[in-house]
């Protein structure tokens, strides 16, 4: 890994439609901090990673007031109107700024329980892979796909079915062809790997973890304390 430069990406430019409310999810409160705070640290001071970039919404004002006071050496870049538009902008941002980096490790702000364990795995993995890797974990429920009319219409076998989370991590220069041509076509990319899929990669699943939750809904917020305070537990000197 001597060759190798990578640097962190975090989108923050989501608006949380689904989540509702007057303060965007990724800076609500959980154990004392922001979400976002808790995702920043989750990739922060850890010697693999070279830099963190931060994707802004364009009228965001919480970020001084809540974060940027604690913390040095991030960069802050301005999104898009869409996840992969915001995406791209912080990864010419890096392109420009950090010429050094050849790998990029793509994390969602408001997955703030990501275990080090995990992060550990995803690099010692994904960076054998040319193709990059994600961590994921096998879907345990029984799937249905809905029909017109709101019934059932078929069960999907979950045997090869993963959910996908992040850190995402790819080279750079290929997750930037690969965001430039999907966003010129028009389409939409659900998440990075999405978008590598498009050109033909086939990245590696790398196992992650329940405690990898994404705050979405109101309820996950709970979720996410206990996980936290689980995972302080753990590291607690005895």
């Amino acid at each position: 890994m001597s060759s190798t430069v990578v640097h962190a990406l975090i989108p923050a430019a989501g608006r949380g439609a689904r989540f509702g409310g007057s303060v965007l999810k990724q800076y609500l409160s959980i154990a004392g901090k922001p979400v976002l705070s808790h995702a920043i640290d989750a990739v922060n001071h850890y010697p693999e990673i070279s830099g963190i970039t931060v994707v802004l919404g364009k009228e965001d004002k919480l970020f001084g007031e809540l974060i940027d006071a604690e913390l040095t050496g991030i960069n802050v870049v301005m999104g898009g109107e869409s996840r992969a538009e915001s995406v791209m902008n912080g990864v010419n941002a890096i392109r420009r700024d950090h010429p050094e980096t050849n790998w990029v490790l793509v994390h969602d702000a408001v997955r703030p329980c990501l275990p080090r364990a995990c992060f550990d795995s995803l690099l010692e993995k994904g960076l054998e892979c040319p193709d990059g890797a994600i961590l994921a974990i096998p879907v345990q429920d029984t799937l249905k796909q809905a029909g017109d009319t709101g019934r059932i219409s078929q069960t999907i076998d979950r045997g090869q079915l993963w959910a996908a989370q992040t850190p995402q991590l790819f080279p750079l220069e290929r997750l930037a062809g690969a965001l430039e041509s999907t966003l010129e076509a028009g389409d939409a990319p659900t998440d990075e790997a999405d978008a590598m899929e498009r050109t033909g990669a086939r990245p590696l699943l790398v196992m992650g973890s329940p405690a990898n939750i994404k705050i979405t809904l109101p309820d996950d917020v709970a979720i996410a304390e206990a996980w936290i305070a689980r995972m302080n537990a753990k590291e607690a000197p005895e």
